[in-house]
Formats: C-alpha cells, sequence, structure tokens
C-alpha cells in the first residue's frame, strides 16, 4: 500500500475512533471532525516537523487547532501520533475534571493553547511565524479555521498583517464545508469566493479537495513553494464525511449518534476505507 493510501486509511481509523469518543463522552461536533480529519492526518503524519520527542524544541513546527470545537478530531490525531495514550482520552473525554475537555486545553502535550474562542487561531499564529522570522528560526506554523469562522473580524486583522510582513513561513487552512451550526454558510454570512477574498489580501491561494488525501498532501508542497507571501489552503470538503447518515447536515455539527446509526456510520466508515485501498 503506498503512503497516500496509508494515510487514507488512518484517517477512516480515526474517524472511527471520534464516534467512539462522542459516544462515550455523550457529545461531540462530530460534522466538523469528520470533514477536517485528512487534514489532520495528512499534516501530523506527513507535513509537520512536530512529535512527542521534539514537542518542546525551538524549532519544531507550530500548530494551532483554531477551530476548536472540533476537538475529538485533534484528540484522536494526537493520540495516533503518541503525545498521549489512545486509552486514556476514550475514557476520560469530556468527563468532570479530567483534562480531555471539549475544547483544545494546552496543559495536554501536543497542544500549542487553548482554542474555540473562533477568530483567534490565526492573530496568534501570525504573532508566532513573525517570532519565527525575527529568531532566525526554520519552522513553519500552520492553523485550521472553520469556514463559519471567518465571520470574525479578528480573522481579517491577521490576515491583513501576515501580508504585510510576508510571512512565508505562515499556512492557514479553511476548512470549506460550507455549514455552520446555523445552517449553510452563505445563508448565514456569504464568503464565495474564498479565493478572491484572500488574494485580495494578498495571500497565495491553494484551494483543493480537502477529502482527498492526495490534493491535500500536495497543497502542503506547493504552500512552501512560495515565497514572500503567506498562504491559505482552502480546503472544500463535506461535513460529516464518511457516511450518508452525517453527510452534508446541519443538524449533525453537534449529535450523538444513535444505536442503529451508530452502526450505520461505523459500517460505512469500514467500508470506505476498503473501497479506497483496494482501487
Amino acid at each position: 500500500m503506498d503512503e497516500i493510501k496509508k494515510l487514507s486509511a488512518l484517517a477512516y481509523e480515526l474517524r472511527k475512533d471520534v464516534v467512539d469518543m462522542i459516544v462515550e463522552g455523550k457529545g461531540g461536533h462530530i460534522g466538523g471532525d469528520m470533514s477536517v480529519m485528512d487534514i489532520l492526518v495528512s499534516l501530523y503524519f506527513k507535513e509537520m516537523n512536530i512529535s512527542p520527542e521534539n514537542q518542546d524544541h525551538e524549532n519544531r513546527d507550530r500548530f494551532i487547532m483554531s477551530k476548536g470545537h472540533s476537538v475529538e478530531a485533534y484528540y484522536a490525531v494526537l493520540a495516533a501520533k503518541g503525545f498521549f495514550p489512545k486509552k486514556e482520552v476514550m475514557e476520560q473525554f469530556s468527563r468532570f475534571g479530567t483534562p480531555y475537555i471539549g475544547h483544545p486545553n494546552n496543559k495536554l502535550p501536543g497542544i500549542e493553547m487553548n482554542s474555540g474562542s473562533l477568530g483567534h487561531g490565526l492573530p496568534v499564529s501570525v504573532g508566532m511565524a513573525l517570532a519565527g522570522k525575527m529568531d532566525h528560526r526554520d519552522y513553519r506554523v500552520y492553523t485550521v479555521m472553520g469556514d463559519g469562522e471567518l465571520a470574525e473580524g479578528s480573522v481579517w486583522e491577521g490576515a491583513m498583517a501576515a501580508a504585510q510582513y510576508k510571512l512565508d513561513n505562515l499556512c492557514a487552512v479553511v476548512d470549506r464545508n460550507r455549514l455552520q451550526i446555523s445552517g449553510n454558510t452563505e445563508d448565514v454570512m456569504g464568503q464565495d469566493s474564498q479565493e478572491e477574498r484572500w488574494a485580495a489580501f494578498g495571500w497565495n491561494v491553494i484551494s483543493v479537495d480537502g477529502n482527498c488525501m492526495q490534493e491535500v498532501c500536495d497543497a502542503w508542497k506547493a504552500a512552501r513553494a512560495c515565497k514572500g507571501k503567506p498562504t491559505v489552503v482552502i480546503a472544500n470538503t463535506v461535513k460529516g464525511w464518511g457516511s450518508s447518515v452525517m453527510e452534508n447536515k446541519a443538524q449533525w455539527h453537534h449529535k450523538v449518534p444513535g444505536d442503529g446509526e451508530y452502526r450505520q456510520i461505523m459500517q460505512d466508515l469500514e467500508d470506505r476505507k476498503e473501497a479506497f485501498c483496494h482501487e
């Protein structure tokens, strides 16, 4: 099995972990977890220079999960990478008194900053990237935002500053699944064309199928090659990706599957994984 197929298979397996985590914890933002998983897997298992062994190194790559409500996907990836035990997060997620709360918590290894109040990830990433330039470091900074999050004005303040300081060590990602808690993004606060907006702010823009592992991995390579300006990857995804039970349905923004839904979702994820691996 080639590397892309292995990464895709891992993404489907970790989606199953997310479903189990949400069922055990009795809550979670399952739709966005499913859409963002290929992005996170490709970053942590192919692109970024980050591991439990170098997590305190000055030249490690930095990652901020700005759409912090998709923490279940983030926990699943960090556990698979070895930052903390999978069994521990599965047993403790969303339980009173544990560190595995419903948004990223930097008391846990591998998490750079608390997030969840939307619109903060990009401005903080700009500061990290600018610090890297000032200190002559080689690290790169990545942040993942939801598309509903882009209604926050602080996002665009960060976008303007990143272009001003020519932060080519910064790569932002928009999980463009077109659904937010209150419905379709274009009905709530229209955003098209994402590509034109970011380009107008002076960014290098790459638009990909965010649920295609090959396209996502190619985007990181193209971002590294761009000099003199920051890069944004518009990852066109499907909310709830992996099962027809959830796909493109706003009500699955935050939901716990019932018994029948759980069985169908897990079967769909396994079937998708097997079909992809045997293409």
